[in-house]
């Protein structure tokens, strides 16, 4: 079966987010990605080599070396609640703008066993293609939510479940007590977390530089950060 020009105008466009939204499908590519992704979505379209001319498949991927398979799936049904349970590590993200950093985020909280992550509104779109080519498949099993932000993390914390979040200013990761279950919130790029979100932090942690007192980078990489701060949490609760 040939791609038809219907097909290849429908995949270009779902580069866009308006039209993501819209259509409510969104795009992988590769193998492999591909197959993960389909253990969890539904599979709305596939191509391969088979079915298109290579000028053809440049045309659909939004790729600089298009890998030659191409998957377009259906997104999963919005939902904008979510009710974390106090034994649960959940992931909260505010703001994240750049679409490699959270794909890289997902991956990360994939490898850690965190399978939900809290977004505020104007976190990057998780069915950005660069979002889900950064993930390699992990999307599969991470699932984002999108939601008024404080008002699920002031919700949580009146059930009692602990709020962390990484600030310049807060205490040592490695020796602050961490709770097996709870959130962690990971801010913007360039402001980090924002004052209201801030307010509602019980638990705010600090990754200390090395060595204590000398000059070092102003803050780390917010993906680096959130495996920095994961994997102490789970090898605390190992």
């Amino acid at each position: 079966m040939s791609v038809s020009k219907s097909q290849i105008k429908l995949i270009r466009s779902l580069q866009q987010k308006k039209q993501r939204d819209l259509t409510g499908l969104f795009v992988a590519e590769g193998r492999k990605t591909v197959e993960e992704l389909r253990k969890a979505f539904s599979l709305e379209l596939l191509v391969t080599e088979a079915d298109a001319t290579p000028v053809e498949i440049e045309q659909m991927s939004a790729m600089r070396t298009p890998q030659g398979v191409i998957g377009v799936f259906r997104q999963r049904p919005d939902s904008d609640a979510f009710h974390p349970s106090k034994d649960e590590l959940v992931l909260a993200l505010d703001g994240i703008q750049d679409p490699g950093n959270l794909g890289t985020i997902i991956r990360t909280a994939d490898w850690f066993g965190v399978r939900h992550i809290v977004c505020s509104r104007d976190t990057a779109d998780c069915y950005n293609p660069k979002v889900v080519q950064a993930t390699m498949g992990a999307l599969a099993r991470v699932q984002l939510h999108y939601t008024g932000l404080e008002t699920t993390l002031a919700e949580a914390a009146a059930a009692g479940i602990s709020i962390y979040g990484t600030l310049l200013d807060g205490r040592d990761l490695y020796s602050e007590t961490l709770t097996a279950g709870g959130i962690v919130v990971m801010g913007n790029e360039g402001n980090g977390i924002s004052r209201n979100i801030r307010n509602l932090i019980g638990c705010p942690l600090r990754i200390p530089s090395y060595p204590t007192g000398e000059d070092t980078s102003e803050s780390l990489n917010v993906a680096v950060a959130t495996a920095v701060t994961l994997a102490e949490f789970r090898r605390r609760s190992r």
